[in-house]
């Protein structure tokens, strides 16, 4: 794979790093800043609204400029973000660098899912997008864990300015290693952006985003509430919280790998098989949570499982909106992103049922995306 992938792959475990640190510093930063906690949970509401709304539109300005220069303008907009995150004491401002570091997280990896397809032969689509998103499991498994470390040594604000510092890198990084009519700019017969909006009125591409939003929304309804399960359901002491989440990351890791070696050639396998075991899955983690062991093992398999699909459809997304090459990274980021806002959501209206609420509500999202799935056949073209 080329080397610029792995660039961009870092910037991607910068953003992913910042997308998922809050679940651990909300209590302390409420404290800082004299807002309750709830209050304080309203900056996760702000980044995702932020991602849904700032994929398609982020694409949509950048489309004309090239990839090597916009991609980089988006990592320095998401550090300066977090500088000025680190040093306001004003919690809507607070809520403003949020919103912000989301537009620029979308734009960055709408386009860098449109420009790592570019770089690589059209056959090896899966293996490149493999590679970014590696960058998000990398985030689950050591960057979320180690910003949570790092929070409670030195503060909620330390953990910021390590995002921003991991952004110095990652920006130079895409300025100097990108080839420069990589990833977008101006194309000779490149289709008008109302054409390349009129992709979505395609049923098949319509059906893999809902499979995309399904299958997130069932992986971050469990994932947001997976403490409460393993410290109150499974009993265990709250020192083994980090590792069931680093657990999860390395299967996340694993699924995302497996996903970009069949996901060009043998997408159907990965969905007729993975499909119906997210599901199982989902069921024996509700009915099994309270053994430890049993625990341990499925947050592996099921992080496996949940990125070998999504990962998978993701690849799809690029494939079925072929006609959209500068939006089709937008689509799959929006759908994406819809389902971790409505996932956590869903779950947390079942909580007054116990901590199992919410695993429940996952196998529900999966059984649903197994009927859409009755209508999407990925070996044939549309």
């Amino acid at each position: 794979m080329p080397v610029p992938l792995y660039l961009l792959a870092l910037a991607v475990f910068a953003m992913g790093t910042s997308e998922f640190m809050l679940a651990g510093l909300v209590p302390d930063l409420a404290a800082d800043l004299d807002v309750s906690v709830g209050t304080a949970g309203l900056l996760t509401s702000a980044f995702a609204v932020g991602l849904v709304v700032g994929a398609p539109l982020m694409a949509a300005l950048a489309r004309d400029r090239p990839g090597r220069f916009s991609l980089p303008g988006f990592v320095v907009a998401f550090l300066a973000a977090h500088v000025v995150g680190a040093l306001t004491s004003n919690f809507p401002v607070l809520v403003v660098t949020r919103v912000v570091a989301a537009l620029a997280n979308a734009g960055f990896l709408a386009v860098a899912l449109t420009t790592a397809a570019a770089l690589v032969r059209p056959d090896l689509k899966g293996r490149a997008l493999a590679v970014l998103l590696s960058g998000t499991t990398a985030a689950t498994i050591a960057g979320v864990p180690g910003g949570a470390a790092l929070g409670a040594l030195l503060g909620w604000r330390a953990t910021f300015w390590a995002v921003a510092l991991l952004c110095v890198p990652a920006a130079l990084g895409v300025l100097t290693g990108l080839p420069a009519a990589g990833g977008g700019g101006r194309a000779a017969g490149r289709p008008a952006l109302r054409s390349e909006l009129g992709q979505l009125r395609r049923p098949r591409l319509v059906l893999v985003l809902v499979l995309g939003a399904l299958v997130n929304a069932a992986t971050f309804a469990t994932f947001t509430f997976l403490a409460p399960v393993v410290t109150g359901t499974a009993g265990l002491d709250e020192l083994w919280v980090p590792v069931v989440l680093v657990l999860f990351g390395l299967g996340s890791f694993a699924g995302v790998t497996a996903a970009g070696r069949l996901a060009d050639r043998r997408p159907g396998l990965v969905l007729a098989a993975g499909g119906p075991a997210l599901l199982l899955g989902w069921v024996a983690l509700a009915v099994l949570a309270d053994r430890p062991a049993a625990l341990l093992v499925l947050a592996f398999t099921q992080g496996v499982l949940s990125f070998a699909l999504g990962g998978t459809l993701i690849t799809r997304v690029l494939y079925e909106a072929a006609g959209a090459p500068t939006m089709a990274g937008s689509y799959a980021t929006a759908a994406l992103n819809v389902g971790a806002a409505a996932g956590p959501l869903l779950a947390a209206t079942t909580l007054h049922t116990g901590n199992l609420g919410p695993l429940w509500t996952s196998a529900l999202l999966v059984a649903v995306a197994l009927l859409v799935a009755l209508r999407f056949r990925p070996g044939r073209s549309a």
